[in-house]
This record gives C-alpha cells, structure tokens and sequence, in this order.
C-alpha cells in the first residue's frame, strides 16, 4: 500500500491579513509542519499545493522529496486545491493523506494510527479516516483511491465535506482526547496561542 499526502498551501489567509502559510513558527514557516509530517510518516508522493506565494513554498522545499505546484485558480476556494493535489497523486498512491498548512500541532503518533486503522478497516469498506476533536470531525483526512474520482468533482471552497457526507458510510473517525492537536492559525492571536504552546 502507496499513502501519498496532499498539502493545502494556497489559502488567501484573509483574517490573517499576510500569507499565513509562509509565518515562521520556531524555525520554520507554518506550512512546513505539515511537509515535515508527512515526509516523517515515509508519505509519496508528497504533493503542496501553492497559490500566489508558490514560489517562496518552493524555496522553503528545496532539497526535499516534495513536489510544489501552481494551483492557478487558487482564488476560488479550497476545491479548486484539492482537486489539483488529488489528480498529482493520481496512480502513483492507493490513498491520499490531505493536511491542511496551518495546523502545526498534529502529532506523528495521530498519523501513524490513522495510517494503520485504514490498513486495518480498508477490507471491511472503510475508504475514508480522519481525527475528531471533542466530537468535531478534524483534519488531516486520509481517503482510499477509490474516490479519486469524486473529489475531483468538487467545486467553490467547500473542501471534500459533499464527498465525505456522500460516503458517510465509509467513513472511520479517530476519538482524539487532546483537541489542541487540530487548532489551527487563522488570525495573529492565534498564532500566539500556538506559538506559547510550542514553547
């Protein structure tokens, strides 16, 4: 079994009111938390998907086994990203892994048992698992190649939510106890939020 990752990096970051993906958290931009997960989880192909700051995204992945590419339409919403990452990883994975860039606090561990609970349940029907955080469902979300071909149907800035719903039947969801792990950097007080907890 070949489990790529897709990394959503091209968010116009409105409430942020600069590119969000590219802040540096520690020693690091935000977005790289996510590359290095997936590259941590022996992930491949690993896909980031960037907008206007493509460049920079690329700069920051120099040296690394991850492929950046241009989503051109990225001012239409998270579909128009995720229907690109899904397409790049194609036949080259069984799964797909997407992590979203500014959610630096998910563990190696949840990826990990994410991983082998789809390994586990794959035989029994089960083509999509993702974490849920005090009963909110969370990302990253790991879907089966078998519905490849619905997510890249999606449209506007919805994400994979239609598909998900569609295929609830399919769908394995991880209890996480610590629901820190799924917080993510919207606006600069959460950034300072993030960046306490991390020290």
């Amino acid at each position: 079994m070949k489990i790529g990752a897709v990394i959503l990096a091209a968010g116009l970051s409105k409430r942020m009111g600069q590119p969000k993906q590219l802040l540096m958290l520690g020693s690091k931009p935000l977005f790289r938390y996510a590359v290095d997960l997936a590259l941590h989880a022996q992930l491949s192909p690993v896909v980031v998907i960037g907008g206007k700051e493509v460049g920079e995204l690329r700069t920051h992945c120099n040296g690394l086994p991850v492929e950046v590419l241009f989503n051109e339409e990225y001012a239409t919403g998270m579909a128009s990203s995720l229907k690109l990452g899904i397409h790049a990883v194609g036949e080259r994975a069984d799964a797909a892994m997407i992590f979203l860039a500014d959610q630096p606090l998910v563990p190696n561990q949840l990826v990990r048992q994410m991983i082998d609970v789809y390994l586990a349940h794959r035989e029994k029907g089960i083509w999509i698992v993702r974490p849920e955080y005090k009963g909110l469902a969370g990302h990253p979300v790991l879907i089966d190649a078998q519905l490849y071909p619905q997510f890249e149907r999606i449209q506007g800035d919805e994400g994979g939510k239609k598909v998900i719903k569609q295929y609830n039947d399919r769908l394995l969801c991880l209890p996480c106890s610590t629901s820190v792990w799924g917080a993510d950097v919207d606006t600069p007080e959460d950034l300072q939020e993030i960046r306490a907890i991390l020290h």
